[in-house]
């Protein structure tokens, strides 16, 4: 592995329990490899399901976290373990936008992750998934879902763990 992989691996290993004890809305669940290379998440904020034919909120999702070989060259990337009907998330992808720069700390992608599933943020000009854009073209007063902040200004935090 090397060092610029390594450094940034364990930078965001810091970072990401950092933002998972300050945040109410993120817990880590899994960390996999030494420095961790993926992860499994709880967020808990209010997004959307499909349930047969009816769409329900549901307010907990867990999502998993890979850097790929070529990271942080290459973007993370990004797969929900629970369903979520969004226009920017299908079973194996979310879409986190094409503007992936090396320097993106992992922590904020995660909190952007949240504010994609709050349905504060989405595409629907350019989904993965139509049927759930078509949705929200039809229902625009029923988005966003959950109107709370997701992002927490972690520099303003204290910087020690407690």
């Amino acid at each position: 592995m090397d060092n610029v992989r390594l450094r940034r691996l364990k930078a965001d290993y810091e970072a990401l329990r950092r933002l998972a004890h300050l945040h109410p809305k993120i817990e880590i669940e899994g960390v996999y490899g030494n420095p961790p290379e993926r992860y499994r998440l709880v967020l808990k904020v209010g997004s959307l399901r499909e349930r047969g034919e009816a769409i329900e909120v549901a307010t907990e999702h867990r999502l998993e976290v890979t850097m790929p070989r070529g990271y942080p060259r290459d973007a993370p990337l990004f797969r929900m373990l629970t369903p979520v009907f969004h226009p920017n998330i299908a079973p194996h992808a979310v879409c986190i936008g094409d503007d992936w720069t090396a320097g993106e700390p992992l922590d904020l992608l995660i909190q952007r992750v949240g504010e994609i599933l709050a349905y504060q943020s989405y595409n629907i000009k350019s989904p993965l998934n139509g049927r759930a854009a078509q949705w929200v073209e039809q229902n625009p007063d029923k988005i966003p879902v959950d109107r709370a902040e997701f992002f927490l200004d972690l520099a303003a935090a204290p910087a020690a763990l407690a």
